[in-house]
């Protein structure tokens, strides 16, 4: 790797402060590309400079959409949790962020629940799906109204299909709804930020989850900053693929 030149520790200064972290990852880009490294500084730290959430919920979406399904990348969380850690962070906090996170499969039915009703209903086979729901399904859709604080028609039609199913998601989804330590808001920031990134990009929930987040009282600068954190998902193209560029690079003699 070549010596940093004095602009480039400037700027590797620079990101130091205003983001709280280095990682050696960096080194390369800042190295093959210092203009867009330094367009990318200022692009990532205008949540750092003036933005209403703290740091370490900031963190906190980091590691959710690392975390997530759709992207798994664990370069980047490892960094962001040793940064959370760093801003005060708790265990159960950060469990608590996979918790929510680990939700994101159920976009399978709820996506793919209402596709198939109205299949079923083109191909005539949709009359056992109408009608009153029975008692221990609308026993269910108070529990879910009463332990995730929200209701939406679109689960009306899976407490119809499986309700078992339905019951085993309201459990499995409700664990960090029943003591976790994070506030509702932040809860609802976490889904935001892992429907919202450019992996998923799940307007449904998305809708939803503003919602909720809107009622328990987050401001649209908050919401905003989620959206302005999770814009730099990105850039793990570059922070994975710099360094591949650079071992072909060494593997080829240049």
């Amino acid at each position: 790797m070549d010596t940093l030149t004095d602009e480039q520790q400037k700027l590797k200064q620079q990101f130091t402060v205003e983001r709280g972290y280095w990682n050696d990852f960096w080194n390369g880009l800042l190295t093959l590309s210092p203009d867009f490294f330094k367009a990318y500084l200022e692009f990532s730290t205008i949540p750092w400079r003036s933005g209403p959430l703290a740091p370490k919920v900031k963190e906190f979406i980091y590691i959710a959409i690392d975390a997530a399904t759709t992207h798994l990348y664990e370069p980047g969380l490892r960094i962001h949790i040793q940064n959370a850690l760093r801003y005060g962070a708790t265990k159960e906090e950060i469990m608590e962020v996979y918790q929510l996170t680990s939700v994101l499969g159920m976009h399978t039915c709820t996506m793919g629940v209402p596709a198939l009703l109205d299949e079923l209903r083109t191909a005539g086979r949709g009359a056992e799906l109408e009608g009153e729901l029975s008692p221990e399904q609308l026993d269910l859709k108070a529990r879910f109204t009463e332990n995730r604080g929200y209701w939406n028609p679109f689960w009306d039609g899976l407490l119809r299909l499986d309700p078992r199913f339905f019951k085993a998601y309201l459990e499995f989804s409700t664990i960090p709804w029943k003591s976790g330590p994070l506030e509702p808001k932040v809860k609802e920031f976490i889904y935001i930020a892992i429907d919202a990134a450019t992996t998923h990009l799940y307007e449904p929930g998305l809708r939803i989850h503003i919602q909720n987040a809107l009622k328990y009282g987050a401001t649209k600068e908050e919401i905003m900053e989620v959206y302005q954190l999770t814009s730099v998902l990105g850039m793990h193209t570059c922070t994975m693929g710099v360094p591949v560029l650079l071992d072909e690079l060494k593997r080829a003699g240049n």
